[in-house]
């Protein structure tokens, strides 16, 4: 192995490797995570940027490196998680086949919507996707067939997961599950990048018109972006379901599914690292801020500013503004160049 490779291999390991073994640190880190850092409160918010930053992953194998505008990836995201519960509660399921059957519908769901809304393309595209979402979110919160729980959402039904996955003091296995959620991953979408599909994606994003003339089929190319997009995103779903103990109607909004978009491009889009760093710190400041404006931290704050930073989504919108203007790259690029910067000085 040169040097070359070990540079850029080692880093992820020796990361991966630090994040497997917070469980087992009993340190607190004031402020920043709430109370040690293998309590069950820091345990349960940690998978949950996990999970989060699977999700703008997946997001951006849509997005970032294909250029498809999609406002309806939530979709399939909470199609994962309300498959996986609905298999389970209602069907009397094995965890493994409502696994199976939640990836499964959730890859079919993406094959037909994808089928249809890549009939027309860019701002129409979108729309499309869009409307799709809004129905299921019509279906997901009305409950006509009773199977969805409504605004409630749905319970996991704990009978049927492992005892490892259930209760506060199991935390630590639930984040190890989220990380390997985020391992396979990224495994899979460097493999995709890299791949020969991975480079038509890649054609199709910087010229659409010149990759047909090229001899490419544009809508195929497009159609399993979106399929394995949606498939990382149903897995995503599934794993989300594990974590949090069930299904949110939350899932199926069209504000998450552009609460993805702002990871992505917060992080960067087209870049993998990019999109685990907007995912991860998007959901984290969110949760925080959230947990903020609620304890009273903010009361010594006059009380413009208290206003202000108790509305999480300002926050972040007002930073995610800064940071398309001053790093449209995004987090992980002007990381990259002020790395480059202070290597050649």
């Amino acid at each position: 192995m040169s040097a070359r490779t070990l540079l850029r291999v080692l880093p992820p390991v020796v990361l991966l490797a630090l994040l497997a073994y917070l469980p087992y640190l009993s340190f607190s880190v004031p402020g920043v995570l709430p109370g040690r850092v293998n309590g069950p409160g820091s345990m349960q918010l940690l998978a949950t940027c996990l999970v989060f930053a699977g999700f703008a992953l997946s997001y951006d194998v849509v997005f970032g490196r294909t250029g498809l505008l999609s406002f309806g990836h939530a979709l399939f995201i909470a199609a994962g998680s309300y498959l996986l519960t609905v298999s389970l509660a209602d069907w009397s399921m094995p965890l493994p086949l409502a696994v199976l059957v939640a990836l499964g519908g959730t890859t079919l769901l993406a094959l037909v919507v994808g089928a249809v809304a890549l009939r027309v393309g860019g701002i129409a595209f979108a729309m499309v996707t869009l409307a799709f979402a809004q129905a299921a979110s019509i279906i997901v919160l009305r409950d006509p067939a009773g199977v969805t729980g409504g605004e409630e959402g749905k319970a996991l039904a704990r009978d049927a997961v492992p005892e490892l996955l259930v209760g506060v003091a199991n935390a630590p296995y639930r984040y190890w599950l989220a990380l390997g959620f985020l391992v396979v991953a990224l495994v899979l979408v460097r493999l995709l990048v890299r791949s020969r599909a991975g480079h038509a994606m890649a054609a199709v994003r910087e010229n659409e018109s010149r990759a047909a003339v090229l001899g490419l089929s544009v809508y195929r190319v497009k159609l399993l972006a979106l399929v394995v997009g949606s498939f990382l995103g149903g897995l995503g779903g599934v794993v989300h379901a594990l974590v949090l103990g069930g299904s949110g109607p939350h899932l199926t909004t069209a504000e998450f599914t552009l609460s993805l978009l702002v990871m992505v491009v917060l992080g960067g889009a087209g870049s993998t690292w990019g999109a685990v760093v907007g995912g991860f710190l998007y959901h984290y400041a969110d949760a925080r801020l959230t947990e903020a404006s609620g304890s009273g931290v903010l009361d010594a704050l006059p009380g413009v500013l208290q206003s202000v930073l108790a509305q999480p989504l300002f926050v972040l919108g007002a930073f995610f503004v800064v940071v398309v203007y001053f790093a449209p790259s995004g987090l992980t690029g002007l990381g990259g160049r002020l790395v480059r910067k202070g290597v050649r000085t």
